[in-house]
C-alpha cells in the first residue's frame, strides 16, 4: 500500500470506532447527560443513515472528481467537526446530531480506497483487497473496547472526543496531500446511479445488502453493551473486554472470507452458509433466555464472525457495475449496507423502549436476515 492509502485505512479504522464506541460509553453518558440504550441506539442508528445517504454524492464525487478531495474535505468536516460537537454534547439530542455528522466525515473513506482498488487492480482480487482493507479497518472496533474504557477512565469522555477530533483533522489533511487520484476510465460515456438500478441483476443482491451487516454492526454498535449491563450485570471494565473479544471475531471473520470466493469458485454459496449461521446465533438469543454469561459473549462472537461477507456481496454486486459507474457502483452497495444497519436501529431502539426486552432486538435481527437471504437464494453467482 502507499501512504495515501494507509491514511485511507486509518481513517476507516476511524469510521469502524465511531460506529461501534457507543457501546462502552453508554453507562457514563446515562449519567452524565441521561442517554439511555434507546437514545444511544437513535444516536448510533442516525450515524448509520446519513453515512448511507451520503453514498450517492460520495459515489459520484469519487466518479467527477476523485478519492483525494472527497475524502479529505468530507474527513475534516464530519469527522474532526462531530467528533468535537460530541465533546460538547449536553444531552441526547446533542450526541444524535453529533453521531450525524460523524457518519457525514466517514461515508467516503472506505469507498476511496475501494474506487482506488476498481479503478487500478484486477477485478479477481477486489473482494480480498476489500476484505483486507475491513478486516483492518475493523481494529477501529477493538479501540473501542477495553482501550476506549480506559483512557475515558483516566482522562474523561469529553477529554477523550478532543484528542479523537484532534486525531480526524491531522488524518484529513493527510489525506489532502498523500492520496493519489487514479486515472478515470476513458471510455466517453457518462451515466448515473439511475443506470445501475436498470440492472435487474442487482435487485436480487440488494436485500442481502441490505440486511447482512445489521445483525452483526447494530449488536456490536450498541446493543452488546447495555444487554451485558442488565442481564448479567457486567460493570464497563467486563463489558469493554466483552466487546473487544467480539470485535476480534469480527477481524477474524472479515479476513476469513476474503479470499473464499476465489479458493471456491464461488460468492453466493460462501455468503448464504455464513448468513444462516447469523440467523441461527441470533434466534439463540432470541429464544433462549438464560445462555448463560459465557454462552451469550459466545453467540455474540459467532454473529460477529459469520455476519462479516459484506465485501462479497459488494464484491459480487460491484461486478455488474460498467467501468465509468465503478465509484457509483460500489458506494450504491455501502448505502444498501449502511442504511439497513441503520434502519434496524432506529427500530430496534423503539422497540426496546416499548417493551423493555431484549428479545425483540434479537427477533428482528434473526428474522430480517433470513428475510434477505431468500431473494438473494436466487441470484446468479458471478466470478470477475
Amino acid at each position: 500500500m502507499n501512504a495515501g492509502l494507509i491514511l485511507l485505512t486509518l481513517g476507516y479504522v476511524f469510521s469502524q470506532f465511531f460506529r461501534s464506541f457507543l457501546a462502552v460509553l453508554a453507562e457514563v453518558l446515562e449519567r452524565d447527560i441521561g442517554a439511555r440504550p434507546d437514545d444511544l441506539a437513535t444516536a448510533s442508528g442516525t450515524w448509520f443513515l446519513v453515512f448511507a445517504l451520503m453514498q450517492i454524492p460520495v459515489g459520484a464525487a469519487l466518479d467527477r472528481i476523485g478519492p483525494r478531495r472527497t475524502a479529505a474535505v468530507l474527513f475534516a468536516l464530519g469527522g474532526a467537526g462531530g467528533a468535537a460537537a460530541f465533546a460538547l454534547a449536553q444531552s441526547p439530542l446533542h450526541v444524535t446530531l453529533a453521531m450525524g455528522l460523524i457518519g457525514l466525515g466517514c461515508s467516503p473513506v472506505l469507498m476511496a480506497s475501494y474506487y482506488i482498488f476498481a479503478r487500478t487492480c484486477r477485478p479477481a482480487i477486489f473482494a480480498s483487497l476489500a476484505a483486507t482493507v475491513l478486516g483492518i479497518g475493523t481494529l477501529g472496533n477493538l479501540a473501542g473496547t477495553l482501550p476506549l474504557t480506559l483512557l475515558v477512565e483516566a482522562t474523561g469522555w469529553r477529554e477523550t472526543l478532543w484528542t479523537l477530533a484532534a486525531a480526524a483533522l491531522a488524518i484529513a489533511l493527510g489525506l489532502a496531500v498523500l492520496v493519489r487520484d487514479p486515472p478515470r476510465a476513458e471510455t466517453g460515456q457518462r451515466g448515473s446511479v439511475l443506470d445501475l438500478l436498470r440492472i435487474p441483476a442487482l435487485w436480487l443482491i440488494f436485500p442481502m445488502m441490505f440486511v447482512n451487516y445489521a445483525a452483526s454492526g447494530g449488536l456490536r454498535a450498541v446493543w452488546i453493551g447495555p444487554y451485558l449491563r442488565d442481564v448479567h450485570g457486567l460493570t464497563p471494565n467486563p463489558v469493554g473486554l466483552a466487546t473487544l473479544v467480539m470485535g476480534v471475531a469480527m477481524i477474524a471473520g472479515t479476513f476469513a472470507y476474503g479470499p473464499l470466493d476465489r479458493w471456491l469458485g464461488s460468492r453466493k454459496w460462501v455468503v448464504l452458509p455464513g448468513n444462516a449461521l447469523v440467523v441461527l446465533g441470533c434466534a439463540a438469543l432470541w429464544l433462549w433466555p438464560a445462555p448463560g454469561l459465557w454462552g451469550a459473549i459466545a453467540l455474540f462472537c459467532l454473529i460477529g464472525f459469520f455476519g462479516m461477507t459484506f465485501p462479497l456481496i459488494l464484491a459480487h454486486g460491484r461486478s455488474y457495475a460498467p467501468d465509468h459507474l465503478v465509484g457509483r457502483g460500489v458506494t450504491l452497495m455501502n448505502l444498501f449496507g449502511i442504511a439497513g444497519v441503520g434502519i434496524f436501529q432506529v427500530i430496534t431502539g423503539r422497540l426496546h423502549e416499548t417493551t423493555a426486552s431484549y428479545a425483540p432486538v434479537f427477533a428482528i435481527f434473526a428474522v430480517i436476515t433470513l428475510a434477505g437471504m431468500i431473494p438473494y437464494l436466487f441470484s446468479r453467482d458471478r466470478l470477475d
